[in-house]
């Protein structure tokens, strides 16, 4: 792996393990929406924290790291005065979720669940999923 590759992989699992922390998950919960092995014990956790090690370069794992990494920008865009919110906000019911939490759409609906949560937070997101294109543009001529 190059060295940039590396460092950029280093910066991912840093941010994503100071997310998971701030929501308060268990070892199991994080394993479970990062789609790691259940043999990937707490030990490898506090490595993760401490960038002494960095998440596998599994394509599953690394997707849903960006997924998490957005849902946290959405929150920090959406709640920019309190950052506490997010942890708040994640846990709680929702009414467009079925009264489900956001965690539970997560952690239960796996991959889904967190293109899910993305889309009720970013409606960009959302749009991009659908493939939507604006019909009827005609950029304007300059000449």
């Amino acid at each position: 792996m190059s060295d940039d590759k590396q460092l950029a992989l280093t910066d991912i699992t840093l941010a994503v393990m100071k997310l998971l922390d701030a929501w308060e998950l268990s070892v199991k919960e994080m394993q479970t929406i990062l789609c790691l092995p259940t043999n990937c014990r707490a030990r490898a956790f506090h490595k993760f924290r401490e960038g002494e090690e960095t998440f596998p370069d599994a394509p599953d794992t690394l997707r849903r790291a960006g997924y998490l990494l957005r849902i946290a920008d959405a929150l920090r865009t959406t709640y920019p005065l309190n950052p506490k919110m997010s942890s708040r906000w994640i846990k709680q019911m929702h009414r467009r979720f079925g009264r489900r939490t956001p965690l539970s759409i997560i952690l239960e609906d796996g991959e889904g669940g967190l293109v899910a949560v993305l889309s009720e937070l970013d409606c960009t997101f959302s749009w991009d999923l659908t493939g939507s294109k604006p019909t009827g543009y005609q950029p304007i001529d300059s000449h």
